[in-house]
């Protein structure tokens, strides 16, 4: 973990390297580390105002391996643009030299993206992380899934409310994202958990931001409608909302708002935190996970929200973006035991993390999928 974060915060906080001059004079050649594959692989993943940490991580493994990465991203208004993700992904396997693409996060229309890479190409290993379709849709298409167990998160998630105090959860979500059967099944164990636990659950709608408002309308409704259930339900709220672009809003007018946060939708320090408290991490202290937690803790605290916001201690999406990549390149070495090996991918995310890390396969509906990867991990409280 620490190896890829020296990488990934030198370019997640130097905002200067974004444009094109500046990622041209830092990703030449083989990259930082000099180690020639002998092949390429793509990195798909969302812009930064949809997904910043993939978008961030996929820089930072452009500036390891140089020109032997290819970037994509897919339009922040993925569901009306389904044919630009479809376009971008197929540019990538047009390109002979590749033999991988990671493609994080798999939104609407990457199953599509794949059967149109299989007419050209069945040599390229393909990885979805964090699947925007069914996983009867996208389980057939890719050859690794990865995503963070939001079955267990149902359970897990109202557990740590519960014990940072909450009393209602409120849960932000949308139509589309309620579409997609496991973050429905992931809202039904949150009710009954709560149910369960005494605990008042609202189900509330919140504008979907590849709508005509877009990414600032969804924010905005944020900001505005916390402190409106903040004064319907007290302060012991816990809120949570399933999409990446309104984290920060949601820690920042919870904090503001004195509610809770057990979770984001993506468990990471990185994701949402630094943003809505204005942290500004010095050249130093690029890559040192144990300084961006102090200072949330610190920011929190100033602010009486200690004790009320938690994560995961990996930044998740980053992890699949890079371990997928480094997953990439075992298989292609032939390191790893076929195209889905269980057993190695937990050694690449246990040593990204720093603590075990235990994958299981998703069974729904009776139906085993032996190459959908599911994570759990434990709670920081700041």
């Amino acid at each position: 973990m620490k190896r890829i974060l020296a990488v990934l915060l030198t370019v997640a906080m130097l905002v200067s390297l974004v444009g094109c001059g500046s990622k041209e004079e830092v990703a030449m050649d083989l990259g930082t580390n000099g180690v020639a594959l002998g092949f390429k692989i793509g990195v798909v993943t969302g812009t930064v105002s949809q997904g910043e940490e993939e978008y961030r991580a996929a820089e930072a493994v452009k500036l390891m391996y140089g020109d032997q990465v290819i970037l994509q991203t897919y339009p922040d208004k993925f569901m009306d643009e389904q044919e630009t993700t479809i376009s971008n992904i197929l540019s990538i396997a047009n390109d002979p030299e590749v033999k991988a693409i990671v493609i994080c996060q798999a939104v609407p229309g990457t199953s599509a993206a794949i059967d149109k890479v299989r007419e050209i190409r069945d040599d390229i290993l393909i990885i979805a992380g964090v699947p925007g379709e069914a996983p009867d849709t996208i389980s057939p298409k890719a050859d690794v899934v990865l995503q963070g167990d939001e079955l267990g998160m149902g359970v897990s998630i109202i557990a740590q409310a519960a014990k940072m105090g909450a009393t209602t959860f409120v849960h932000y979500s949308f139509p589309r994202h309620m579409s997609y059967p496991l973050l429905a099944a992931r809202r039904d164990i949150f009710k009954s958990e709560c149910e369960a636990r005494g605990m008042k659950f609202v189900d509330a709608t919140a504008p979907d931001p590849t709508g005509d408002a877009g990414v600032p309308g969804a924010q905005q409704f944020i900001l505005e409608d916390i402190p409106r259930k903040v004064e319907e339900y007290g302060e012991n709220t816990n809120f949570f909302s399933t999409n990446c672009s309104m984290q920060e809003p949601l820690i920042k007018s919870s904090l503001e708002n004195g509610a809770i946060v057990a979770q984001q939708c993506c468990p990471s320090p990185y994701h949402g935190y630094p943003g809505a408290l204005g942290i500004s991490i010095p050249e130093e202290k690029q890559g040192d996970v144990d300084y961006i937690i102090a200072q949330i803790s610190d920011k929190v605290a100033v602010q009486g929200g200690t004790g009320r916001f938690a994560t995961w201690p990996v930044p998740v999406n980053m992890m699949f973006v890079q371990s997928g990549v480094d997953y990439a390149i075992a298989y292609n070495q032939g390191k790893t035991n076929g195209k889905v090996d269980k057993a190695y991918m937990e050694k690449l995310f246990s040593e990204y993390a720093g603590v075990e890390i235990k994958l299981t396969t998703l069974e729904e509906g009776g139906t085993a999928y032996d190459n959908f990867l599911l994570l759990l991990s434990d709670y920081i409280t700041f």
